[in-house]
Parts: C-alpha cells; structure tokens; sequence
C-alpha cells in the first residue's frame, strides 16, 4: 500500500516520517520523497492516528488523485534541481512524461490548475533557490552552477535570478544572508 505524503521534500522529511511509522508500529519497505510503500495493511485507526501526527510537522496524507500526481512532478523536480549530483541535461517536460508515464500536456494543465502556477514557473523558482543554496554555500562558481543546472550561460542564469530575485547572483552572493525560501513554499 503505498501512502503519499504532501510537503515531504527533503532527507530531514523523510526521518519525521519513518519516526511516525515507527512510533506506530507501521512496518514499510521504502520511504521516498512524497511517498511511504506500507508493508501490512493499515487500520483506519492507524491511518488516522498518522494523518494527525503529519499534521504536527507541517506534512500531509493526500488522498485526492489530483493532488497525488501533482505533488509527484513536485517532487521529481525538486529531486532533479536539489538532489541530483551530476549536472541536468534533460529536457524537464521529457523527464517528467517518462518518470510519470503521462503525456506532459495533461501535466502541466493539472499543475497549473491545482497550484495556480505553471510547471516552468515551478522549476525556474526551485533553480533560483539551489542557486542562493550553492552561492550561500559557496560551493561553485557562476559558470559551474549554469552548467550543473542547465542554463544555456551564465548571463541567462544572472537575468533570471534578477528578475527573481532582484538583484545580481554577485549581489545575493555579498550579502552573506540566508532568505532563501522553503522548498515546501515554492
């Protein structure tokens, strides 16, 4: 049985997750970003009791298919822009159709009707936010974050992030300061 989980985007999710399940002896097989394969059958009594639990840490137990599917492209994103070592070379509407095995029109019409933003709003807000993490961090240069990214260059990651943000990736960079925004927020 497979449970999926709303605003569950990150390992640190995933550990109040699996402290649930233990707590109430729900045994799994695997724990995802935005979704938990259950073992044994749930009661009802056991469901609920996890559904309040979530709720405390800001989580959520979806049960609407809509919904299921469009915290689905969320999370794939947010795994390719955050959590993906090597650098993107994939087109996203492909990568999307593939994971999810639907025609990404009907994605991005979903998405955009659900959250009220398109697909690439979405994805261009989750780049920007890895780009203050990797500038925060000092982690890469310019060059080197256009390319793990994708962006076609340098001055197309810079014209995006300041219109973004509003500022240069060099001003953001001096500031030193941490407003980044949470992945759960985008």
């Amino acid at each position: 049985m497979i449970l999926y989980i709303k605003n569950m985007v990150s390992v640190r999710c995933k550990t109040v997750v699996i402290s649930e399940l233990d707590n109430l002896g729900l045994h799994y097989h695997n724990v995802e970003l935005g979704s938990v394969d259950i073992i044994d059958d749930c009661t009802k009594e056991q469901l609920e009791l996890l559904k309040q639990a979530l709720l405390l840490t800001g989580l959520e137990l979806m049960e609407d298919k809509n919904a299921i599917l469009v915290e689905r492209i969320k999370v794939i994103i947010i795994q390719m822009i955050h959590y993906n070592d090597e650098p993107i070379k994939t087109n996203f509407s492909d990568y999307l159709s593939d994971n999810i095995k639907m025609d990404y029109s009907l994605l991005s019409n979903l998405f955009s009707k659900i959250t009220g933003q398109t697909i690439e709003h979405y994805i261009i807000a989750n780049k920007i936010e890895r780009v203050k993490e990797l500038l925060l961090y000092d982690e890469m240069n310019l060059t080197e974050i256009s390319y793990n990214l994708n962006y076609s260059s340098v001055a197309h990651l810079s014209n995006q992030f300041k219109k973004v943000t509003g500022m240069t990736p060099t001003q953001y960079g001096q500031l030193k300061t941490n407003s980044r925004i949470y992945l759960n927020k985008l």
